[in-house]
């Protein structure tokens, strides 16, 4: 029931023969290239740049503000928590 069923072998169908070699075609030639730049820049569009990439230096600015605000507030804390600590265990010797 559960073994598979193979066709007689002189029912399987005839090989066939590999298609004849069919040169590729010839390459076409490219367009020279141009002198003139890929990206014409405006004085709106440079205007533009400038202003994004003012914005852009703005936050990264604001990150790392905020990131070494952060930094500080912990070095502070765990200072704040070392000296507790080091009074704690001083005040149990006496």
């Amino acid at each position: 029931m559960f073994t598979p069923k193979y066709p007689p072998l002189d029912t399987a169908p005839a090989p066939t023969t590999p298609a004849p070699y069919v040169p590729a075609p010839a390459p076409i030639p490219s367009a020279p290239a141009s002198n003139r730049p890929m990206v014409q820049l405006t004085p709106s569009s440079m205007l533009t740049l400038a202003a994004s990439g003012g914005a852009l230096l703005l936050v990264l600015g604001a990150v790392l503000v905020s990131m070494l605000l952060a930094v500080a507030i912990t070095a502070a804390s765990v200072a704040v928590c070392a000296v507790t600590v080091r009074s704690i265990f001083k005040s149990d010797r006496r």
